[in-house]
């Protein structure tokens, strides 16, 4: 039993590794302005996203991943960026996926589901503790308790809900993976 233990895991090890590595996405640049041994402080510019609200009728990942697949107004296909970003919205679970730093208000492909948008992130500052492991509820409500504490302690106002950050594929082995709890901040 413990050598057919170890031989799966000498063949996850050697199939899945390489393949999560290789998953390199473009993710919105940013500025490090501040770092410490639990969370750093972002600043980032404005960027765009293709944003869909829970309505409770169909999956929100596969809404998003249909408009990058190719199902918007100009039938193209754009490349997955990173992270996929979840939270609360007027009551409602946002998620949204960036597009690549060459679209702008002006090309961006339009979506033609009328529960798909296209929405403009606006810069600013964000605290951001990064942490791997699954990308549970569990884990993320963890890090974000943990990081809102943190961020009182030291007198930094959160301007945000909660944000989840997730940048792996489902097949990145857990302890591979970089998720992220943030929030956008009032930065002196």
């Amino acid at each position: 039993m413990k050598f057919l233990k170890l031989n799966t895991l000498i063949f996850c090890t050697l199939v899945f590794l390489p393949y999560s590595l290789l998953m390199a996405y473009d993710e919105p640049n940013y500025k490090v302005i501040q770092k410490n041994e639990i969370y750093e402080i972002r600043k980032y510019s404005d960027r765009l996203a293709v944003e869909t609200i829970d309505s409770g009728s169909e999956n929100n990942f596969r809404k998003l991943f249909n408009y990058i697949s190719g199902r918007n107004e100009d039938n193209e296909k754009i490349k997955m960026t990173t992270p996929v970003t979840q939270f609360e919205k007027n009551g409602n679970m946002s998620m949204q996926f960036y597009l690549p730093s060459k679209f702008n208000s002006k090309n961006v492909p339009k979506p033609t589901k009328e529960n798909v948008s296209i929405v403009n992130i606006e810069g600013g500052y964000y605290a951001v503790i990064r942490y791997s492991g699954k990308a549970s509820d569990k884990n993320f409500i963890k890090y974000k308790d943990f990081l809102l504490k943190e961020l009182e302690k030291n007198n930094i106002t959160t301007s945000s809900s909660p944000i989840r950050a997730t940048y792996d594929s489902p097949f990145t082995l857990p302890m591979n993976r970089r998720n992220e709890a943030m929030f956008k901040i009032v930065y002196k």
